[in-house]
C-alpha cells in the first residue's frame, strides 16, 4: 500500500454492519466484511468488535503468524495517531506456518439420513440381541427336561 488513507476512530465506527464492517488492530484499520464467512471463529466474533479497535481481543486469543500476516491483505488505512511499522523480510509475501502433526478431521455436511436409517441403527441390533438370547434360554430349558 503505497498511501495509506487516515482514518479516526469515529469514522470507523460507522462501519459496523454485516455489509459493512471494518476493525482497528495495531493502529490498522481493516475492511474484514469479505473475510466474515471465512473468519474460524465465526463472523459473530468479528461483528462484536465491529467499528471499534480490537487490538486486545486479537492478542488475547493468540492468533498464528499466519493470521498476524492477513491483516495487510485486509487493510484499508491507518488509525489517525499510529504510525505502522512493516514486518521486514516478508516483502508483503504471507508467511505460512509449519505444518505440525496433528490428527485432522472433517464434517461431512448436508448428510441427510433418511429416517428409518435411525430405527435400522437401533432396533436391529436390539433384535439380534433378543434372538441371541431366546436361543440360549430355550436350549438351556430344552436339556433341562
Amino acid at each position: 500500500m503505497a498511501e495509506k488513507r487516515v482514518f479516526t476512530l469515529s469514522q470507523v465506527a460507522q462501519h459496523k454492519s454485516k455489509k459493512d464492517c471494518w476493525l482497528v488492530i495495531n493502529g490498522r484499520v481493516l475492511n474484514v466484511t469479505s473475510f466474515l464467512d471465512d473468519h474460524p471463529g465465526g463472523e459473530v466474533v468479528l461483528l462484536e468488535v465491529a467499528g471499534k479497535d480490537a487490538t486486545k481481543e486479537f492478542i488475547d486469543i493468540g492468533h498464528s503468524n499466519a493470521a498476524q500476516n492477513m491483516l495487510t491483505k485486509y487493510q484499508a488505512g491507518v488509525l489517525q495517531g499510529h504510525t505502522i511499522k512493516e514486518e521486514g523480510g516478508t516483502n508483503g509475501a504471507p508467511v505460512e506456518e509449519p505444518k505440525k502433526k496433528e490428527m485432522s478431521a472433517f464434517v461431512v455436511k448436508g448428510g441427510h439420513t433418511p429416517k428409518y436409517a435411525a430405527f435400522l441403527e437401533f432396533f436391529v441390533p436390539l433384535l439380534v440381541a433378543g434372538s441371541y438370547f431366546s436361543y440360549r434360554y430355550l436350549s438351556n430349558a430344552a436339556q433341562m427336561v
